[in-house]
């Protein structure tokens, strides 16, 4: 029996696929362009040429969805080649100059040589929604900050103390900011009728609000260059924000619906701190599949959380966090185990242990986060909701 190692490339447009033997002697170099009638005849050309061929790509979807789409529904063996390992190999081998062809045959030699690399598992409907969902929802969360710091700034410009006054972060503030930007303005309207005006926009809290902002106002009585057209700016801004944040508030109702109808939904917002936002972002990152995880780990690893060592010489015992981890899942954890101090006493009771061994606060937070993927991981395994243990207590 032939077997064969098949790497592709993956790109927007196009793909090159090399083939190698055993003997790692090429028996295939093609540029194809990412169409299914192409791919297919690829796909028909590389399994003639052996009886076992093994794929390898270093995109796990995007612009090589449609390939590893029509590789599946061919029962194929499919690897997965992070891009990061792909270019460091690539040191390793003759020739400096980088073109799709040498990284095709990079991967497809390293898939025939190694034996670490991981299969490529699609996931599931629900799994590939709550990726584009969550996806989305840091997209606009990203564009809500840079816009709330554009706001700031404007803001900073004409009426710095108001900008010190409100929390751009609430809704209130961005209310006001649509209809008032000035301090003479303000100082106009005074704090009753500027509180009317809040109230009948159904802002909470608005007679606290008119009133910090009318002593603001107090405090400014000069008038900056450009004031009216950076109250403009400062409206539109505001407005802005506020659009963003009803994007967000859909976004996060699709992803909590989507997320509830996951097979393990239930079993990961049993863990206190993490609710369906959170849990969604868990499954988009691991694809909700354990079996890629045989312990916590490998789990802890992939989020960061397990320190990597770096010993040289005589210099032992120097660990360091990973170069290569996922941040968003680590994100998860580390929030989840703030929140669980909050709300759980035995997470409570981890944390003030730690910190009672000398530890910062941060230190603290990364053990609880450590200690809460094993639980994960754990209760994943078995199927099963978490169930708090209660506190042992010794008789006086």
């Amino acid at each position: 029996m032939s077997r064969i190692w098949a790497g592709v490339d993956a790109g927007k447009t196009h793909h090159h696929c090399v083939v190698l033997d055993s003997e790692g002697a090429k028996l295939l170099s093609r540029r194809v362009a990412n169409d299914e009638p192409e791919l297919l005849r690829l796909l028909s050309d590389v399994l003639a040429l052996g009886d076992e061929v093994t794929w390898a790509v270093d995109l796990p979807d995007g612009g090589a969805a449609l390939l590893i789409a029509l590789l599946v529904n061919h029962d194929q063996h499919l690897l997965y080649i992070p891009g990061r390992v792909v270019n460091r190999a690539s040191s390793g081998y003759r020739g400096e100059g980088k073109t799709d062809a040498r990284d095709a045959l990079v991967i497809a030699d390293q898939a025939r040589m190694r034996r670490d690399l991981n299969p490529l598992r699609p996931g599931d409907g629900a799994t590939i929604e709550l990726k584009l969902f969550t996806a989305r929802r840091t997209d606009l969360v990203c564009d809500r900050t840079r816009a709330i710091n554009r706001l700031r700034g404007t803001l900073t410009g004409i009426f710095p103390a108001l900008e010190r006054a409100l929390d751009l972060t609430n809704t209130g503030p961005l209310v006001l900011l649509t209809g008032y930007q000035t301090p003479a303005a303000i100082r106009r309207m005074g704090a009753g009728r500027l509180a009317t005006w809040l109230r009948n926009r159904k802002v909470r809290s608005s007679a606290a609000l008119a009133r910090a902002v009318v002593e603001a106002a107090e405090r400014q009585h000069t008038a900056v260059a450009g004031e009216k057209a950076t109250a403009r700016m400062v409206h539109t801004l505001a407005t802005e924000v506020m659009a963003l944040n009803e994007k967000i508030a859909e976004v996060d109702r699709l992803i909590e619906d989507r997320f509830r109808e996951h097979e393990l939904a239930e079993v990961i917002t049993s863990l206190p701190g993490i609710g369906p936002l959170l849990g969604a972002e868990f499954v988009a990152a691991t694809n909700g599949d354990m079996a890629f995880f045989a312990t916590p780990d490998r789990l802890a690893g992939f989020a960061g959380l397990a320190p990597a060592p770096r010993d040289s010489g005589r210099v032992s015992g120097n660990l360091h966090r990973p170069k290569r981890y996922h941040r968003g899942l680590q994100r998860v954890f580390y929030t989840s185990a703030l929140i669980s101090i909050r709300n759980c006493a035995e997470s409570r009771r981890f944390y003030d242990r730690k910190r009672a061994e000398g530890k910062r606060h941060t230190q603290a937070v990364l053990a609880l986060a450590r200690r809460r993927v094993n639980v994960l991981w754990a209760l994943m395994r078995d199927g099963r909701c978490y169930q708090a243990i209660p506190p042992v207590t010794t008789a006086a």
